[in-house]
């Protein structure tokens, strides 16, 4: 369903750094599964998928189709991993250009006013009947405060009311935990409907509950087939778990030979935000203490022809994990041009999908040849099945290098710093 091949890392290590590696890596993941590690409270992205709440998704399931039959734009507005796995999934497996169903935008994940300002403007717009659309909001965040979200979510929560009025109170829901928090007291007051993130999920960890799984239900996508897919991974990754402990021991031993940097990247652009979401789940699991790997997203072959350079001969620092589909489902056959002006002939009759599995086969060996360990991960297809698989994999081996490092994978306490700051440049206890 999903795995890593690590092949073209392996000349790039040697034998007994690769031991000692997976005696470290072993210990970390004895230390989760006997949840000896630290931050084992944080562990319920685990435990939803030892016991699948079947009445969860099935509600999930019959409010997204609700709202996917009546919107025509639904507003995810949060940031971090209160979007980003939603995102990653929706790019993943809705069509491009696919206009059945609501268009998913998102607010709330940056504080820029000309952003919002242009999305109010795009909602006011009329439809090309000349009808007003239909404009459904759902907020996620744990605490409710979160200046991006809140700004946002105030802004937007005003024009909900000023458009719809009572009826406002219908098309908002939000996200949040159980108790307490600012978000709580708002639902409190205005009577907006509520959904819970578990106490012991980590946003970053959160896509396979309410917090992905109500856009990703409103986008049309089989929510049960995509935790499920997780469930399957979970399962099987209970009873052998070699390949992601190989992975995670090469990707380890690379790291203490001094690669530092970990290069996403993807020939198929609906794994695009699927690198994204990665990027925040290694990023902020790592990064604490001066350790950890620095994630970057490519999307090939386009960012071939920006960073493709410094990829090919920068600094030997870094390190490239390719996500693959096996198979997209879909194709281009390429015809024969009579004139043959633009030289393609010798490609008539062969598949955009061929030309991309050279293009990328031949990125990895020029790559490879310049001094880059690569990674491959491959996902049988392009469905939510597998990309449930998928998710569930990176997250439990996001969360044993992390602990190989001696660190909490579920903390981001470098996060608070720039909030600091800013709530000190914004007068923020001054009322």
């Amino acid at each position: 369903m999903f795995h890593i091949d690590i092949q073209k890392t392996e000349r790039f290590t040697d034998e007994k750094a690769l031991r000692e590696a997976r005696k470290t890596v072993q210990q970390s993941s004895e230390d989760l599964d006997n949840r000896t590690g630290k931050g084992s409270g944080w562990l319920g992205w685990q435990d939803i998928l030892q016991k699948p709440n079947d009445a969860l998704l099935e509600n999930m399931d019959a409010i997204g189709a609700e709202i996917h039959q009546k919107a025509d734009v639904f507003i995810v507005c949060g940031i971090g991993g209160s979007y980003l796995g939603a995102k990653a999934v929706i790019d993943a497996l809705k069509p491009e250009f696919d206009d059945s169903g609501p268009e998913i935008v998102y607010a709330g994940h940056h504080i820029s006013g000309r952003y919002l300002r242009q999305l109010i403007r795009h909602l006011e717009k009329p439809k090309s009947d000349g009808s007003p659309k239909q404009v459904y909001l759902n907020v996620i965040s744990k605490s409710g405060t979160t200046m991006e979200t809140a700004i946002a979510f105030r802004v937007l929560r005003k024009w909900m009311h000023d458009q719809y009025g009572d009826e406002a109170v219908s098309r908002i829901f939000c996200t949040t935990s159980k108790d307490g928090g600012a978000l709580n007291k708002i639902i409190k007051a205005y009577g907006y409907r509520k959904f819970i993130l578990p106490d012991d999920v980590g946003g970053r960890f959160s896509v396979l509950t309410p917090v992905g799984l109500l856009p990703i239900a409103v986008a049309g996508i089989d929510v049960k087939q995509l935790v499920y897919g997780a469930v399957s991974a979970y399962q099987d990754l209970n009873k052998d778990r070699s390949n992601l402990l190989d992975y995670v021991s090469a990707r380890y031993a690379l790291y203490k030979n001094g690669y530092a940097i970990d290069l996403i990247a993807s020939f198929e652009p609906a794994l695009t935000s699927m690198g994204g979401w990665l990027q925040q789940l290694y990023g902020e699991s790592e990064g604490k203490n001066g350790k950890g790997m620095f994630p970057a997203v490519a999307q090939y072959s386009t960012d071939l022809h920006s960073i493709g350079q410094m990829v090919q001969d920068g600094p030997r620092n870094m390190v490239e994990t390719f996500l693959v589909v096996d198979d997209t489902g879909q194709t281009v056959i390429i015809d024969k041009d009579n004139r043959n002006y633009d030289g393609l002939n010798y490609l008539s009759g062969k598949s955009m999908e061929h030309v991309n599995e050279k293009a990328l086969q031949g990125t990895q060996q020029a790559h490879l040849e310049g001094g880059v360990p690569i990674f491959t991960g491959y996902m049988s297809q392009l469905d939510a099945h597998s990309l449930g698989y998928a998710i569930y994999y990176f997250e439990l081996a996001t969360a044993i290098f992390v602990y190989a490092l001696d660190e909490n994978p579920f903390d981001q306490p470098g996060v608070e710093a720039y909030k600091k700051e800013m709530y000190h440049l914004l007068g923020r206890n001054n009322g």
